[in-house]
């Protein structure tokens, strides 16, 4: 394994963080997030050079581009986490045994973690500023497409680091080549947590080749139903909202399903789309895909449970939506539908760490063993139990 220095370096400086106090990480994710604002022209320059080798027309593009205000979005979501709460240290439960044995399970870092994601230079300040507040060191791994973007993020975080005294080991990016991330997926006794953010290919590659325990984050086929008795104005709006805030993102919608005594109501639904999105109708072949791109297939169901039974088969259970004035309806839908996220009267566009009030987020887990929905700081804990004796003996 040509990274194992790389790995125990960063293993040894994850032991250092748990020396810090809270004060200390947040003082230094402000200093970070000041440094953001001085230095964004280097950090906008280091983004041209990889927006220069991608085409515009790429669905990647959005997400690989910074600017100006999406560089102040970041540093005002870094100064979110550090006026957070601490995750560390909580005590989640207590008891005193028969025998005096005192028992307390106390929240605790998990140590190193290991991230792997495509173009989007975002997630590298948003991993940086969670696994620091919470105690955990971090191993990145970005893309070819934001190389230049997370060399320069890394850079500045190292110079703060640097400048309190901090081992700048605690974060460490890796080359961005397919041998890395091997290395890291393999990295047993160094990295405790793996977790993939980015499109269904990326994600089953780590699943199915990684050593280290992983947690499944990102693709979402996502669906919003337009119920017999949903309300057409708020319809247009969550629709368009849902598909159109940001097409590049997981949670960005794909397959609009519509009730067939609504179909009428089509053309004002997808008015403010008109022109800017393309529609497929009833495309069966079309029916597992997370289009990322301005783009939707639109499927007319006979009833609820016909929505409900497509999403059971297409889903990916990132986040679903329903829009009716029904109430019984909608909670039967929340009821059944298997999903981390689902919304009644409001776009799937809110499945962010940032708007669940969580500071930020790490990815969005789609699985069911451990987190589920927008990961933060509390789920990027684990925890231990002290157990307190005098002298008692087991039989």
């Amino acid at each position: 394994m040509q990274l194992k220095e790389t790995f125990e370096r960063v293993k040894r400086a994850s032991k250092s963080l748990a020396l810090l106090s809270d004060q200390q990480r947040n003082d230094i994710l402000l200093a970070v997030a000041d440094q953001m604002m001085a230095q964004r022209d280097a950090l906008l320059a280091a983004n041209a050079d990889d927006l220069s080798r991608m085409e515009k027309s790429s669905p990647l593009y959005d997400r690989l581009q910074l600017t100006e205000q999406r560089i102040a979005d970041i540093a005002a979501d870094m100064r979110n986490v550090a006026s957070l709460p601490s995750p560390l240290g909580h005590v989640t439960k207590q008891k005193t045994l028969p025998n005096g044995l005192r028992l307390c399970r106390i929240s605790v870092p998990f140590g190193v973690i290991g991230m792997i994601y495509e173009a989007r230079p975002n997630v590298t300040y948003d991993v940086f500023s969670l696994c620091f507040k919470s105690g955990n060191a971090c191993v990145l791994k970005g893309g070819r497409d934001a190389d230049s973007s997370n060399q320069a993020a890394v850079a500045l975080i190292h110079k703060v680091l640097e400048s309190h005294d901090i081992n700048p080991d605690v974060v460490t990016l890796l080359p961005a080549t397919h041998e890395a991330t091997g290395e890291l997926l393999n990295a047993v006794g160094y990295v405790d947590l793996c977790i993939p953010r980015g499109g269904r290919k990326l994600i089953d590659f780590v699943r199915d080749n990684a050593r280290v325990p992983v947690i499944e984050t990102g693709a979402g086929v996502v669906h919003v139903y337009f119920d017999k008795d949903g309300d057409l104005q708020k319809g247009r709006a969550i629709i368009n909202n849902a598909k159109t805030r940001r097409v590049s993102v997981c949670n960005a919608l794909d397959t609009l399903l519509i009730h067939k005594d609504r179909e009428a109501d089509l053309p004002q639904l997808l008015a403010p789309m008109e022109g800017k999105v393309e529609f497929f109708f009833n495309d069966k072949s079309r029916y597992d895909t997370e289009f990322m791109d301005y783009k939707m297939n639109v499927v007319t169901v006979a009833s609820l449970d016909e929505a409900l039974d497509h999403i059971d088969r297409h889903g990916s259970g990132h986040s679903e939506a329903i829009v009716t004035e029904n109430e019984q309806a909608a909670r039967l839908f929340q009821q059944h539908v298997d999903a981390a996220c689902v919304y009644w009267n409001a776009p799937t566009s809110f499945t962010d760490g940032a708007q669940f009030g969580l500071g930020a987020e790490i990815g969005i887990s789609t699985q069911k063993l451990g987190p589920r929905g927008p990961m933060a700081l509390e789920e990027i804990t684990t925890y231990k139990w002290l157990i307190e004796g005098d002298g008692q003996t087991r039989p």
